[in-house]
């Protein structure tokens, strides 16, 4: 009686997983010659784990990543310039703890992408928040919240962001709006979040491609100085891997 009072307090308080912990140690009689510490240990340790479970299922739902991407499926075989080692170095989170940046340029398919999102993916992992977005959606919505009155809660909502990842910048010329709007959203995060930017266009060349010299060097001063660079060459893995398939397929 006394332990099904104890269970149904557990699930009151919302420890489902101490609850079902509690439940499984009781029909486990090696448990029983534990000390009590330790079987209260393992209680929790399984109540800790259930919620970081969820919370990270959370930050990665939030997130939105373009691809289902992690680190350790990346392809490092396929012959793109990738250095192993800097990706190493930005699945930790001294970079992130810096509030630096990564800026991954390459021509369309080589994986800007998914890179982004496996090193965002490895961020959540270490209890950071993420959201990625596409630049002409970003500037979209930025726009949508100007003229409907939420602007002040979106900056906000981008300001608490720790990872924010812009995708295809500089993918087509900007506009006056486009401009004063990125550069409110990298104002609003300078010094305190990270961004990583990916884009077709080498850097020596945003300048042009933003439009205002003004306000384009305030965009690049927020960006570049403190990004980690990844310049990525070669062939589109799509089209790498669709070859491979249809190779494998003959094969067959």
């Amino acid at each position: 009686m006394l332990t099904q009072q104890t269970l149904e307090k557990l699930y009151d308080m919302k420890l489902a997983a101490m609850a079902e912990a509690f439940s499984r140690q009781l029909t486990q009689p090696d448990v029983g010659g534990l000390s009590f510490e330790d079987r209260f240990a393992m209680l929790v340790d399984r109540q800790w784990a259930f919620k970081e479970d969820r919370r990270m299922d959370r930050l990665l739902k939030a997130a939105r990543l373009r691809d289902s991407a992690c680190i350790e499926n990346i392809d490092f075989k396929t012959p793109r310039s990738l250095d192993k080692s800097v990706l190493v170095r930005l699945t930790g989170s001294d970079w992130i703890k810096k509030t630096q940046n990564v800026i991954i340029i390459g021509p369309t398919g080589v994986g800007k992408t998914y890179i982004a999102s496996a090193i965002a993916n490895s961020a959540i992992r270490n209890g950071h928040s993420a959201m990625y977005k596409r630049a002409p959606r970003l500037y979209q919505e930025v726009a949508i919240a100007r003229a409907d009155g939420s602007y002040p809660k979106l900056m906000n909502k981008f300001s608490k962001i720790k990872l924010l990842i812009i995708d295809d910048f500089c993918i087509a010329p900007m506009s006056d709006s486009e401009r004063r709007d990125l550069l409110e959203v990298l104002e609003d995060r300078q010094s305190i979040s990270s961004t990583i930017i990916t884009t077709q266009v080498p850097v020596k060349n945003w300048i042009e491609h933003i439009g205002d010299p003004t306000l384009a060097d305030a965009i690049l001063d927020r960006l570049v100085h403190n990004a980690h660079k990844i310049n990525l060459k070669g062939d589109s893995m799509r089209k790498i891997h669709s070859s491979l398939t249809k190779s494998n397929k003959s094969e067959k």
